[in-house]
């Protein structure tokens, strides 16, 4: 379907994106933010985004059929698991949700449309107002859709105006993102620029820069280290680099047949979000083995979630590369299996489309993706963690599987140790709207303060 040439990601595929034209682009948006989003009320906003996210969870609106129309091929994904991921998110846009992010991040639900005080502050006469940058540009991942989705989402509720700089092989999604918050609102629409262009271009990203307040980037390491090596001192960076993620079953779990089976398909439900390719997708699931094999029994229950799995959600095609280097390390694991008890495989019959090796070493195992997992068998938590610490500062996330009773201490020490989100597995690629990404606030880091001190400040 034809849509409006709304934003640069629009153009013809001919049409020549030039530094003038990005310069222009970014000096557009601030006036636009001026006139129709700096002093917007924040309800008003929240309100706008709720109608998006209601028509998205629509199966008749023309925009998600036409993301779902998309195919694997335009975005990677298998029909099933791109409508399961996009519902998981827009289920969780409400008015309730985003006035709890707020009041989470900010203290109060006002303090983005003028000066407000909680307890603390009304104890010493202050008030203070949160204000948003003016020029708020993304680098938005090519992996997954939903980061720049969330990226939009609060940079709107900080009022910035925002350039979404999308990879270039990955900005259907986004784009059509765009086009149903310009249908809602043209307002908001306004205040809203995306284009694509291959990464490191440095003339239009200097043209960018020079016109930005602040910079986010989600990509590699290498990536957002480059990106931070050019902006101009004065533009705040915020970066999410390489991180991954793992889950702990407990014992009391593993040894339950009922438990363990739904603890499985709950796993089955992690890996297969997304195809595993965000940094919530987990790499190796650590059982606690108890005084018992475990681990093996779960593996080969997990192996039988994954094949369910893929009859109703079936992962995306992949490249040349990307199935060349599954083949390979099955064929590695077949050999190390045939060669020792130590390591058993199972994976889908005549294709790559899930894999699940178990191994009694308990060392950390980065997976190379799209449904390959490892199961590792440990004897508690501790030796799970020590396994991990290779990890340690980046892993992201850490699904948990365990009795009540346990829950508390076994999550205290998680997050002792450095993981920044611990949730249910199952869980794991659906994090809440308030997820503190990379244990940092979501909305608050975008955001700089002006405290007014009252004249009852200081009268005594």
């Amino acid at each position: 379907m034809e849509r409006p040439d709304y934003f640069l990601v629009d153009l013809p595929a001919e049409a020549e994106c030039r530094p003038e034209l990005v310069s222009a682009a970014a000096q557009t948006l601030k006036r636009n933010r001026e006139l129709y989003l700096r002093d917007r009320p924040t309800r008003h906003t929240i309100a706008d985004f709720c109608e998006v996210a209601s028509r998205w969870l629509d199966p008749s609106y023309p925009l998600r059929q036409e993301a779902l129309d998309l195919g694997a091929a335009k975005t990677g994904f298998s029909g099933p698991t791109l409508e399961r991921g996009l519902d998981s998110w827009f289920q969780q846009i409400n008015p309730a949700s985003l006035d709890a992010l707020i009041r989470q991040e900010l203290g109060h639900s006002q303090r983005l449309d003028g000066f407000s005080a909680g307890d603390a502050e009304r104890s010493g006469a202050r008030m203070s107002l949160a204000n948003g940058p003016e020029l708020l540009v993304h680098f938005a991942a090519g992996n997954l859709p939903i980061p720049a989705f969330q990226s939009i989402l609060l940079g709107l509720l900080a009022r910035a105006a925002q350039f979404v700089k999308c990879a270039s092989h990955a900005a259907a999604l986004p784009r059509l993102f765009a086009h149903s918050i310009y249908e809602v609102s043209p307002k908001l629409g306004a205040c809203l620029e995306l284009a694509a262009w291959p990464g490191g271009d440095e003339p239009l990203e200097s043209a960018l820069f020079a016109e930005a307040d602040c910079v986010t980037a989600t990509g590699s390491d290498e990536a957002l280290a480059s990106i931070r090596r050019r902006l101009p001192p004065q533009v705040r960076f915020l970066g999410y680099g390489h991180r991954i993620s793992f889950a702990f079953v407990a014992h009391e779990i593993a040894r339950d047949p009922e438990a363990a089976a739904q603890t499985a398909h709950e796993a089955a439900r992690d890996i297969s979000a997304w195809d595993q390719q965000g940094c919530l997708s987990p790499h190796v699931i650590y059982v606690e083995n108890g005084g018992r094999r475990l681990s093996e029994d779960f593996a080969g229950r997990l192996a039988d979630a994954m094949a369910c799995r893929e009859q109703v959600e079936p992962r995306g095609p992949l490249s040349v590369s990307a199935a060349a280097a599954i083949a390979a390390r099955r064929a590695f694991y077949e050999v190390r299996a045939a060669a020792s008890p130590d390591t058993i495989i199972w994976f889908s019959p005549g294709s790559t489309a899930w894999t699940v090796v178990y191994e009694a070493d308990p060392r950390f195992q980065p997976s190379c993706l799209n449904r390959f997992v490892y199961v590792k068998g440990v004897s508690d938590l501790v030796e799970a963690l020590q396994a991990a610490d290779s990890v340690r500062t980046c892993t992201s996330a850490v699904g948990l599987a365990a009795p009540a009773a346990r829950q508390v201490p076994l999550a205290t020490s998680i997050a002792r140790w450095g993981a920044t989100r611990i949730c249910p597995i199952g869980q794991m690629q659906n994090p809440p709207i308030s997820w503190r990404h990379d244990g940092r606030p979501a909305l608050a880091d975008l955001l700089t303060w002006s405290d007014w001190e009252t004249p009852s400040t200081y009268a005594h």
